[in-house]
């Protein structure tokens, strides 16, 4: 199996909370569709970018999107006591038993 980590940090500029979290991801997966959009051409408006230069985009608001959610991660973790050690390690456990993810 290939595996590849993503590491995201704890941002410490910020007092999130799950309510302002939530609204945020919801805010940057909004601006996800929206540029897949643009990049599909569903939004009516010319693209003045290459293919590569849109690709890039997708990429850097999906990288917004997943921060956006390891931080309600870490509000989750922090706020409300979650272990999420051990979520973690029933998501991999769910992941292997659908047959996603082989760990073998």
């Amino acid at each position: 199996m290939d595996l590849k980590t993503l590491s995201l940090p704890r941002l410490n500029q910020l007092n999130p909370t799950l309510e302002s979290t939530t609204l945020k991801l919801m805010e940057e997966t909004g601006e996800l569709a929206q540029v897949i959009g643009k990049f599909r051409g569903m939004s009516g408006e010319k693209i003045n970018l290459s293919d590569d230069d849109v690709i890039n985009e997708i990429a850097v608001e999906l990288l917004d999107v997943a921060q956006t959610a390891v931080t309600m991660m870490f509000v989750l973790e922090e706020q409300y006591n979650i272990d999420i050690d051990l979520l973690l390690n029933e998501h991999w456990e769910k992941l292997e038993r659908k047959g996603y993810l082989s760990l073998k």
